[in-house]
């Protein structure tokens, strides 16, 4: 039996040029036929106010708390003590009026739960708004 001769090292190294040359082709194909769509989304702008207010809204009752936890009931200085005197009292002339408590960031949170607390004890509706501007009397 004749052995073969072994040559040198030898290395298969396949040529990679057509191989890259078929990737970018697939490539450009997949780009140019591919479509593009435009997704829809959701508007997020809020609808515009009212051009008047509902003649049969009931008027509110506006309590503000400051920073430094004064509370203001219709923009009159009262103690959170007092405040449902002071609503009761509003209540009286304006009978189906509701309470909206508004607040500051800075306010202690043990005050606004006070006024709220008393509000639901007594069957006023009750609702509470942050100011974002920060403007408070």
């Amino acid at each position: 039996m004749r052995r073969r001769k072994q040559r040198g090292n030898e290395s298969a190294d396949p040529d990679m040029t057509p191989m890259l040359d078929i990737v970018f082709i697939l490539l450009i194909f997949f780009i140019v036929t591919a479509t593009f769509l435009q997704e829809e989304g959701v508007d997020m702008r809020p609808p515009p106010p009212p051009e008047t207010p509902p003649e049969d809204s009931n008027p509110v009752i506006l309590v503000q708390i400051t920073g430094q936890n004064q509370v203001f009931v219709n923009q009159d200085q009262t103690s959170a003590d007092r405040v449902m005197a002071a609503v009761s009292r509003i209540r009286a002339e304006q009978p189906n009026s509701a309470v909206l408590i508004q607040p500051d960031d800075e306010a202690h949170h043990g005050v606004t739960v006070q006024i709220w607390d008393e509000m639901m004890a007594n069957g006023i509706p009750v609702s509470i708004n942050r100011d974002e501007s920060g403007d408070q009397s």
